[in-house]
């Protein structure tokens, strides 16, 4: 059967499975992509994939090699610092003039059982994709698509960062009974402690993620 046509819809709709693998660890930074195979399994033409390709590229996920094709993105330093800086300007304020009664809010509670459970299971890349499910959700109590779109790329490449990094056990363990704790504080109406302990959070995650890379980059 052949691939179906090119089209606007369907380039978005690959864009959101390839982010959405790359954000699941999926697909591992600097792995190459097989065009052929790629556009077989996704059942599209290999021209849609190239639209998707030049997309993704645009965003920062996948880089495009002269004569050696297209790889997911490595990040670098200065890449994370301004990852970090983005998502302090987005959930901050976000979980500051929450409503705790929000939808979003038991979207947060999912994702907080998730993470403990994984974390039982010591499966820490389900911890990582359950704590990135847990910021996504403290996004979404904004109501701004727009923003949920953002923070949807920029999740992704936070988790090419975390793929490059040591122990996942090490980068994600601390973050769950954190998260627990905000979402405690949000639901007794206590937004701004909520909202203090994210950003402690967050620069406490900037800083390990940043030291692990640097000892990387020194090896």
């Amino acid at each position: 059967m052949p691939a179906r046509p090119v089209t606007a819809g369907l380039v978005e709709h690959t864009a959101v499975s390839l982010r959405e693998a790359i954000a699941g660890g999926a697909l591992a930074p600097g792995q190459r992509l097989s065009e052929a195979k790629l556009a077989g399994e996704l059942d599209i033409s290999r021209n849609t994939l190239r639209e998707v390709f030049r997309l993704l590229t645009q965003e920062g996920l996948l880089r495009h090699e002269p004569n050696r094709g297209v790889a997911v993105a490595v990040p670098s330093m200065a890449a994370i610092l301004d990852i970090y800086r983005v998502r302090r300007l987005i959930e901050v304020p976000s979980l500051a003039q929450a409503w705790p009664r929000h939808a979003a809010v038991a979207r947060m509670g999912v994702a907080v059982e998730r993470a403990h459970a994984a974390a039982q299971d010591r499966d820490w890349r389900r911890v990582g994709s359950a704590n990135m499910e847990f910021h996504a959700a403290i996004v979404a109590l904004a109501d701004s698509p727009r923003l949920t779109g953002f923070f949807t790329r920029i999740a992704a490449e936070m988790r090419l960062a975390f793929g490059l990094l040591g122990s996942p056990e090490d980068l994600h363990a601390p973050y769950v009974d954190l998260n627990r704790e905000i979402l405690a504080r949000l639901v007794a109406e206590d937004q701004p402690e909520a909202a203090r302990m994210l950003e402690a959070y967050l620069t406490m995650s900037e800083r390990k993620v940043m030291s692990a890379f640097a000892r990387l980059e020194s090896d």
